[in-house]
């Protein structure tokens, strides 16, 4: 409706004038008269040094061994490098490891039994006794628990 109403009035008034009429500003105006023209789509880059399927398999082989199951990728990164064998960055390590899924704690972990609540079974009277303490709010220290 604005466009219309710009262009009834740009014929007799003029481009300046009528911008300044309707509100518009000029830039908008021949901005509209030149859309921007369609980009094509942009081919995917493929880094150059990248690894290639095969090293980064021997890569992950190498940090899921035995011997480097349980160390950060940093480790594993410095030990190869004393022993004069570079493989790739560490960065790139932690990378392989976040695309299969490893990029957790490499170390095992222990795990807990849950917790049971005690069961307290009696098969005949004053055969268990409990003490609790209900209603008082007791502190670390005794002389705010007095009454």
């Amino acid at each position: 409706m604005a466009d219309d109403a710009f262009t009834g009035v740009q014929g007799e008034l003029g481009i300046t004038a009528a911008c300044r009429l309707t509100g518009r500003s000029r830039a908008t105006h021949y901005r509209r008269l030149r859309p921007p023209p369609e980009r094509n789509p942009r081919k995917p880059q493929v880094q150059p040094s990248s690894l290639t399927p095969e090293e980064r398999a021997a890569v992950l082989e190498l940090m899921n061994s035995d011997e480097y199951a349980e160390l950060p990728p940093a480790q594993i990164w410095a030990r190869e490098l004393d022993a004069g064998r570079y493989h790739c960055s560490v960065s790139t390590m932690y990378r392989i490891l976040r695309a299969k899924g490893q990029s957790g704690e490499r170390r095992r972990q222990a795990t807990h039994p849950a917790k049971t609540v005690p069961e307290l079974v009696a098969t005949g009277p004053s055969q268990v006794f409990t003490c609790r303490v209900a209603g008082r709010n007791l502190t670390s220290r005794p002389s705010q628990n007095r009454a």
